[in-house]
């Protein structure tokens, strides 16, 4: 396909029955403007940004009281408060409906599969916030969540948000000294708690954890139960059936909350220090999630949204928030390869799937592997798929039209736990062009900065928002005069937030990311982002994965790249040539490493992101700060001490 050409456009039929469509015909008679394109909706929702959130919240039918002010201090971003005469409470836009019709399918490997209606959902979140009300939750209060992504975290979560309490929660996957690192710094009054979880076909008892977790947090007065796996596991606490097991439902009580009140607790990785406790607001989380899911990913009523997530990753966060759109949830909790890789696929196609999001390990894992879903599965319902967690490498964007379906519109996403959604998304009536991210969220002022704060375009920058937006931290968790939070994303570049991305604003207006900012390599002074480099390398056949950092050398730093290779491959000299070959020929060569050195397996974060700060800590002989935060500790044993690297 030419280079000018976009790999899919939407025909006219789907631009005019999208929900973007819908709101930018509303926005032409609030602002008595005239919208052409998604361009000119995106430059007013920036120059006219109190009339475009205020808009979003008529648009969408949010439940509560909005008030007389939109923003106060808007000219100051870090101090600037949005809708400071708002009441709402965000389990009662989530629990929208009272029908019988569908609201959660759930499905865990091939052990357990069932479905919850509206009006079941409804009454379980009744009865479980009944049960918290009478244990002393109430606003401000924070209620925790060991869980697996299942139907009964979405219940806790909402029948906490209905006291005006405070939700936060972690994987079973995590070891017990992770936990307790979060955990203990937020003190929560409740603990839930899954026995046990599944994946890749076994069963794994977390019971030793839960207690461990009970004994060194003093806060949690009690622990609900919730035996998933149906373990032996002796944990003392209140089993869930008990609570959701009434003759009688209690009545549904909202409790009216701030528009900036907390509703979250997420955490940062962790993986330079202890996790930051990044707190989110109740209207942001709402506003700004109705508008990615509505707007952007152009979800409907009856609906079925789907993601590939766990409870420890933000992306459930606003996985649930499609309730608010009266759509479905598809929950899969286990292994996206057991008993194949077409197991995700085939939930799909069962459910009717309209949109799919998972990671861009993932769609690389599937292209290695040479599945191809199109070939095999209906997916005649999904219309939108979207990636995230990592950079999705252009020849990705190629086999997702190959090989998954060619109508469909790839939704490259981008944003983080920081803001609990996202900078760059996808969009119903724009065309996707080839490794771009789409566009720019609407109401969100990103630009690019070069290391003088000044504005580029066409080349890689350091991504920032020059405006506020409703969806920043109330603040982190632990950090009284706001020192922490100011640190993260304001010192930088004055009153305008830096996130730490290495970008760059292409022709189309679309967004390509080059990886973290922290994480781009500098041989020679020059600015190198990490993702061309894995771009280039794991399309070899002969490599797995890779991970690339820079070693300080010789007054200078030279680029090191080790490598998984497939199974039963050895790095030899050929290779070798191989392989800086071919990142001399598509990238350059100040890009070629000094070094190639093979290991067996890449160390990752709980959420199945690369480390590559820690593993440049271990190779220059540092201590890696906070080993809980990796879900495979050991693996960084591979990077200490390589004689290769001391010449």
């Amino acid at each position: 396909m030419p280079p000018d050409t976009p790999l899919w456009q939407p025909d006219a039929q789907r631009i005019a029955d999208s929900n973007m469509r819908h709101f930018m015909d509303a926005a032409e008679q609030a602002a008595g403007l005239a919208f052409d394109d998604y361009d000119s909706l995106y430059r007013w929702s920036i120059d006219d940004k109190e009339t475009f959130w205020s808009l979003l919240w008529d648009h969408c039918g949010v439940i509560g009281k909005k008030g007389e002010r939109v923003l106060v201090d808007g000219q100051d971003i870090e101090k600037a408060t949005w809708f400071p005469d708002a009441s709402l409470n965000f389990a009662e836009n989530l629990l929208c409906r009272d029908d019988d019709g569908i609201a959660i399918h759930f499905r865990a490997e091939e052990r357990v599969e069932r479905t919850v209606t509206w009006q079941e959902l409804r009454r379980q979140v009744a009865c479980v916030a009944d049960w918290l009300a009478r244990q002393g939750v109430g606003p401000g209060d924070r209620v925790a969540g060991y869980v697996a992504n299942m139907p009964e975290a979405v219940v806790a979560m909402l029948a906490t948000a209905s006291l005006g309490g405070i939700w936060t929660s972690t994987s079973p996957d995590f070891g017990e000294e992770s936990v307790i690192e979060r955990f203990g710094q937020t003190a929560p009054k409740i603990l839930f708690a899954v026995d046990g979880y599944f994946y890749n076909g076994k069963l794994i008892d977390v019971g030793k954890r839960i207690r461990a977790v009970q004994q060194a947090i003093p806060s949690i007065r009690q622990t609900v139960v919730i035996r998933f796996a149906q373990t032996d596991a002796d944990v003392p606490g209140v089993a869930w059936q008990s609570l959701v097991e009434k003759e009688e439902t209690p009545p549904l009580v909202f409790t009216q909350c701030g528009f900036n009140d907390p509703l979250y607790i997420l955490y940062s990785s962790g993986t330079t220090g202890k996790p930051k406790c990044i707190t989110h607001k109740v209207g942001g989380v709402l506003l700004q999630h109705l508008k990615e899911l509505r707007l952007h990913s152009d979800v409907k009523r009856d609906d079925r949204v789907f993601y590939f997530t766990t409870c420890g990753w933000m992306m459930w966060n606003w996985l649930v928030s499609a309730l608010a759109c009266e759509a479905a949830l598809v929950l899969y909790d286990g292994s996206p390869f057991h008993p194949s890789g077409k197991v995700l696929w085939d939930y799909a196609d069962d459910v009717g799937v309209t949109l799919f999001g998972t990671s861009a390990k993932y769609i690389d894992a599937l292209k290695k592997a040479g599945i191809e879903p199109a070939a095999s599965h209906d997916l005649s319902q999904l219309r939108t798929l979207c990636s995230t967690g990592s950079v999705l490498a252009p020849e990705s964007f190629d086999y997702v039209f190959a090989s998954i379906k060619r109508d469909l519109c790839l939704a490259s996403i981008s944003g983080g736990t920081d803001i609990v959604s996202c900078f760059v998304l996808g969009c119903p009536i724009r065309p996707v062009w080839r490794g771009e991210c789409q566009c720019r969220g609407l109401g969100m002022a990103v630009d690019v900065f070069d290391e003088d704060g000044n504005p580029v375009r066409g080349e890689k920058g350091e991504l920032v928002c020059t405006q506020t937006f409703p969806s920043q931290p109330a603040f982190f968790w632990g950090d009284p005069d706001g020192t922490k939070y100011h640190d993260a994303y304001f010192a930088r570049f004055a009153n305008c937030w830096h996130h730490g991305d290495y970008v760059e604003l292409t022709a189309h207006d679309g967004i390509i990311i080059h990886g973290r900012s922290d994480a781009t390599l500098n041989p020679g002074g020059v600015r190198i982002g990490t993702a061309e480099i894995y771009r280039h390398v794991e399309q070899l056949e002969e490599i797995r994965e890779s991970l690339v950092i820079a070693q300080e050398w010789d007054n200078d730093v030279r680029i090191v790249l080790f490598v998984v290779l497939a199974q039963g491959g050895t790095l030899d000299d050929a290779l070798a040539g191989k392989i800086r070959a071919r990142i001399r020929e598509t990238c350059s060569p100040r890009h070629v490493p000094a070094k190639i050195l093979q290991v067996s397996v890449i160390p990752r974060t709980k959420s199945c992101k690369i480390v590559d700060l820690a593993v440049r800590e271990v190779v220059h002989g540092r201590p890696v700060k906070n080993l809980h935060a990796l879900a495979n500790p050991e693996a960084l044993s591979q990077f200490r001490d390589r004689p290769e690297l001391l010449e």
